[in-house]
């Protein structure tokens, strides 16, 4: 199995920064992606990023240019950088790893920002 965990999240006044980790553990396979996305309250789970086991990055426009997705120096860790948050940006955000054979979920960390 796959374990994913986030970490990252808080309060944050609006135009803060907040930086969230991906750690993902267990049987991963040697090639994976992982995709950020978030809830918010009464809304269906949103797509915001990917980062492909290559390298190439996608982005939600609703976030393009103020979050950027990148791997750590283990390749286990991903980071979700989040700059100029605004109280739009409150959920629950999650990490999936996403491979050929399954996907794996995270509980997903809070974000809240206040105006």
């Amino acid at each position: 199995q796959v374990q994913v965990v986030e970490s990252g999240g808080g309060l944050v006044q609006s135009g803060g920064s907040l930086k969230l980790s991906c750690e993902v553990s267990g049987r991963t396979l040697s090639a994976y992606d992982i995709g950020w996305y978030r809830q918010a309250p009464g809304k269906e789970r949103e797509y915001l990023a990917r980062l492909w086991d290559n390298g190439l990055k996608q982005y939600e426009d609703a976030v393009k240019g103020r979050f950027t997705i990148f791997r750590g120096t283990t390749k286990n860790v991903v980071y979700l950088q989040m700059n100029n948050l605004k109280p739009e940006d409150t959920a629950v955000y999650y990490c999936k790893y996403i491979s050929g054979p399954g996907n794996a979920w995270g509980r997903g960390t809070q974000v809240t920002v206040s105006s």
